[in-house]
């Protein structure tokens, strides 16, 4: 691999890591969508930086229970399913258009339907 792919690949994960620590204190950005990113850009970029991401205490067990069983842990969910409730109530708030709101609700609620769907970890990390 170039030099220059490895450092774009560092870049994203780098990123993507940081947006992911933002998110774990900003309730709109969603915290393991960038770690996931974050682990597989380092995982082409710097396998160690990957591994890092994976071991750590916060940010890992989430990633490693999505990569191992593509399952998310109760917790998440209820985080998730708070934020997309505050999220639905801001758009209520905020949209005024009543077809981009009820489609943006509809998408969101969709988004509900799929996380809670998804397995729970077997070993809840």
């Amino acid at each position: 691999m170039s030099q220059a792919r490895r450092a774009a690949f560092m870049t994203l994960a780098g990123i993507s890591f940081l947006l992911g620590v933002i998110g774990a204190f900003l309730p709109l950005l969603p915290t393991t969508c960038f770690m996931l990113l974050a682990v597989w850009s380092a995982s082409k970029g710097s396998p160690r930086f990957a591994g890092w991401i994976r071991r750590h205490p916060r940010f890992g067990p989430a990633v490693t229970a999505w990569e191992g069983e593509r399952a998310i842990p109760r917790h998440a969910k209820w985080l998730a399913g708070a934020m997309l409730a505050v999220s639905m109530l801001v758009l209520v708030l905020t949209v005024g258009q009543l077809w981009l709101k009820l489609g943006l609700i509809a998408g969101l609620t969709l988004v509900g339907l799929w996380i809670v769907t998804r397995p729970e970890p077997v070993a809840e990390p």
